[in-house]
């Protein structure tokens, strides 16, 4: 495609962008002159008729056609045979492996680590200056991130310089260079920090809000009763924010399942590092393997489904309480 074909087909988006805009505003502008009964009704619906037409173009339909797509073979019938080789070949059943272990570490160590940073950097004295450097990694793009960590890891033959941090260490230490991004399964492991460096932040600024939300007459009794510090951290304040302890595990976990840029980034998916969100990306669209990908995306959609579901509910519990 030519520069002038792509400008053209920009430009015809933006027109039917304009003219759908146009339309809309026309309607809307019409039914302020109907009766007030039926203004109310019409103006609902045409207020959320662009809404909801989006939603069923961009979410619902590609969620419909993906299960469709997962359920057919190579010649386009009916068949299992996608699920079955998810199931039961090593490379697939390692992914799906690999994903379960990002999902059990990533949030719990994040969450850990969080709570610990919130606890202490709230009874410091450069409270600002701590939480921006711990929320720093946030604001860099998994793939930024990737890339950063990747020379952290590099791999440099003996007798080299090692430009990479952690075999410089090693050899600084006598030791030999290690191929760390080659080396399974430590490989995954050192993939999995470069997430938790990240999520940390997050978890940390959620959870410090919550704990100064926690009354001072509560931590005040148990002071008078004659409490430690552990103790008023287990029997106080974890209760008293175990919704936003909820909040952080839950979205962690969901940011982790669906983690594609790291691992991409990293090793690609090679040396036995690959999860479901790049495997996805590989069938499809490496291998052409449409069927694949798309039962990989169902997989991947049926892990995430459960864990919003709970964090809804624990919403709506909260609500009801307050």
């Amino acid at each position: 495609m030519t520069t002038s074909d792509l400008i053209g087909k920009i430009l015809q988006v933006v027109m039917g962008l304009v003219i759908f805009a146009a339309i809309v505003g026309l309607l809307i502008f019409l039914m302020g002159r109907a009766p007030k009964k039926g203004r109310d009704y019409w103006q609902l619906v045409w207020f959320l008729a662009p809404a909801i037409i989006l939603l069923a173009v961009g979410l619902i339909y590609p969620a419909l056609r993906t299960t469709f797509l997962a359920f057919l073979d190579k010649s386009g019938g009916f068949s299992l045979e996608n699920f079955v080789w998810m199931f039961t070949q090593p490379s697939a059943v390692r992914t799906l492996i690999n994903t379960l272990v990002w999902v059990l570490l990533v949030p719990t160590v994040s969450t850990i680590l969080g709570l610990a940073y919130a606890v202490w950097i709230d009874k410091s004295r450069g409270e600002r200056f701590y939480k921006a450097l711990v929320f720093m990694p946030m604001a860099i793009s998994f793939v930024g991130a990737g890339i950063i960590w990747r020379f952290v890891y590099e791999y440099r033959s003996a007798g080299r310089d090692q430009i990479g941090l952690l075999n410089a260490m090693v050899v600084a230490f006598g030791g030999e260079p290690v191929q760390w991004l080659q080396t399974d399964p430590i490989n995954t492991l050192l993939l999995i920090i470069v997430m938790i460096w990240i999520q940390t932040g997050f978890a940390m600024v959620v959870l410090s809000a919550a704990i100064k939300g926690i009354p001072t007459e509560q931590i005040e009794a148990a002071q008078l009763d004659g409490t430690n510090a552990w103790q008023r951290f287990r029997n106080v304040t974890v209760p008293g924010i175990r919704p936003s302890i909820v909040v952080v595990l839950t979205t962690i976990s969901i940011a982790t399942l669906k983690v594609f840029d790291i691992v991409r980034t990293m090793t690609a998916g090679n040396f036995n590092t690959s999860v479901v969100a790049n495997e996805m990306y590989v069938q499809a669209f490496r291998a052409s393997e449409i069927g694949r990908g798309s039962a990989l995306a169902l997989i991947l959609f049926a892990m995430v489904l459960p864990i919003v579901i709970y964090n809804v509910r624990q919403l709506r519990k909260e609500r009801e309480i307050r």
